[in-house]
């Protein structure tokens, strides 16, 4: 694993914001939906989750400034002292045991065991480490675990605005069939992933992997998403159109009443400041006028009344 700095591409002095940022961008570029022929993105997209899940832990990320981990999270060793193996003149060189095992030895056999990869890397079963992608269930991320550990798996989560909005608890179903109730971060975003510590694939060695939740937003019916704005249609009848009314409205929070003027200009939306996504967006309501249903004879000779007496122009 290299430096998980480097690999985001960001200095030792960075902020939380800063760090976040960075990740986003690899993420996006590199998810494994986005490329999913390609294994060696896959195996960036790996590393920048592991490097950014070290470096967003404030404690991992102060142990390893310290030099106390390695950029993988595991403990440097710095050798056992004369209470340890090999302690005595004339025996064993430094750090080793019986039959001459040096503790970095004793890793390399154990990470032998478990293909020689890092935690997250590409498994040899097949061109993206053998998993299947499904749109619903999610599949393994693939690759050995840290030694002892089991594998993470990467699952897709797929929410309404409304959810995201009040960073509600959403049902994810992880791949063994299982359904979790996944509260969803504040201001949570397309492509953010959540981990869920031990929720990824069994060890016989030790704890289980993580689950890494990637969030997607589903189509809405009734809004339309515009960065944190959001937009809407509100039909009227052609009377409210003329004469104005007072109309219900959809938000994210739930509906609320706006009065049309008179004679409104349809073709401008209102803004409904402050009532887009998070709160940060707006609400923007475009007003579609829809006439009556099979026609009316009244409305008809009006409207030739209209055009032959009091014609105006709206287009060039």
């Amino acid at each position: 694993m290299r430096d998980p700095y480097t690999v985001l591409g960001v200095s030792r002095s960075a902020s939380e914001k800063d760090i976040k940022s960075a990740y986003r961008k690899l993420a996006k570029k590199y998810h494994p939906d986005q490329n999913p022929d390609d294994p060696t993105a896959h195996a960036k997209f790996a590393e920048a989750t592991h490097a950014y899940d070290l470096l967003n832990d404030k404690e991992k990320r102060g142990q390893f400034d310290r030099g106390e981990i390695d950029a993988e999270g595991n403990p440097r060793f710095a050798g056992f002292g004369n209470g340890g193996f090999g302690g005595g003149r004339g025996g064993p060189r430094p750090g080793a045991g019986a039959g001459g095992f040096s503790a970095e030895d004793i890793l390399k056999e154990f990470m032998s065991g478990f293909g020689g990869q890092p935690r997250g890397g590409t498994a040899g079963r097949g061109p993206a480490g053998g998993a299947q992608w499904d749109p619903f269930a999610g599949t393994t991320a693939g690759g050995g675990a840290r030694m002892g550990k089991g594998e993470d798996i990467v699952v897709n989560v797929t929410i309404s605005l409304e959810d995201a909005h009040k960073a509600a608890s959403v049902p994810v179903r992880m791949p063994s069939g299982k359904v979790l109730s996944v509260k969803l971060p504040e201001k949570v975003e397309e492509g953010q992933q959540i981990r869920l510590k031990g929720q990824g694939s069994p060890s016989p060695y030790g704890e289980p992997g993580d689950a890494l939740v990637t969030v997607r937003f589903e189509k809405s019916k009734t809004f339309r998403k515009d960065g944190h704005d959001v937009r809407t249609d509100v039909p009227v009848t052609l009377y409210e159109a003329v004469l104005g009314a007072k109309v219900r409205v959809p938000t994210l929070d739930g509906s609320v009443e706006l009065t049309l003027p008179p004679g409104m200009d349809t073709s401008k939306a209102f803004r409904l400041k402050g009532k887009g996504l998070y709160g940060d967006g707006d609400l923007y309501v475009n007003i579609r006028v829809v006439l009556p249903p099979g026609g009316d004879a009244d409305l008809e000779a009006l409207a030739r009344f209209m055009r032959d007496q009091k014609p105006y122009k709206v287009r060039d």
